[in-house]
């Protein structure tokens, strides 16, 4: 018996399987927030500091706040089991940096489209984005402590979202929720997975 092949074997049971997820929505909707509250890694952020060259360019209605912004992308991990890792990618929000989805997008299993119910309008942009390429994808809505609640067939009919697309309610600071969230994720896109 070659012991080679039984070396490779044995490594290759070791090797756990990357599902790779997004985590998309419009400008400030806390896709760096729930990356960060999800990953047993430090995630890899690329937020940088808003500046006055953003004015006019970066709509801060509802999030005036906000004082950093992400640049690029934001990227956690989880190990689901020894066979199993999942790679969280956090697109950015703004318009000017949609240009980065398509590759972001490439080999993901499935996308969580995080809206924020004081700005819904910046969630339209991403909800079109994975159903034309018909991506799974669920609806999180991000319950902020100042933003008013809905319940889900307000928000589906808002959002004009399909039926057969969930609609989960979290708060994207706790990690037990943003979890649960991802499950929901997994679940929705193990469902729309041709059979046979």
């Amino acid at each position: 018996m070659d012991s080679r092949n039984s070396d490779d074997e044995q490594e290759a049971e070791f090797i756990p399987t990357p599902v790779k997820i997004i985590i998309a929505g419009g400008f400030g909707v806390g896709k760096t927030t729930m990356v960060g509250a999800v990953s047993e890694i430090p995630p890899l952020t690329t937020e940088e500091v808003l500046t006055e060259a953003s004015d006019g360019i970066d709509d801060l209605l509802g999030v005036e706040r906000k004082a950093t912004t992400t640049v690029a992308l934001d990227f956690g991990r989880i190990t689901i089991s020894p066979k199993y890792v999942l790679y969280l990618f956090g697109t950015p929000g703004q318009e000017r940096f949609w240009f980065m989805w398509d590759e972001l997008a490439r080999g993901a299993i499935g996308t969580v489209v995080l809206v924020d119910t004081r700005r819904l309008d910046t969630s339209f942009a991403a909800i079109d984005f994975f159903e034309r390429r018909k991506i799974p994808f669920i609806v999180a809505v991000n319950c902020f402590d100042n933003a008013e609640r809905y319940n889900e067939e307000e928000i589906r009919g808002a959002l004009a979202v399909p039926s057969h697309v969930p609609i989960v309610m979290c708060d994207a600071r706790e990690r037990d929720s943003a979890k649960l969230t991802l499950i929901r994720l997994v679940k929705h896109a193990m469902s729309a997975l041709p059979v046979g």
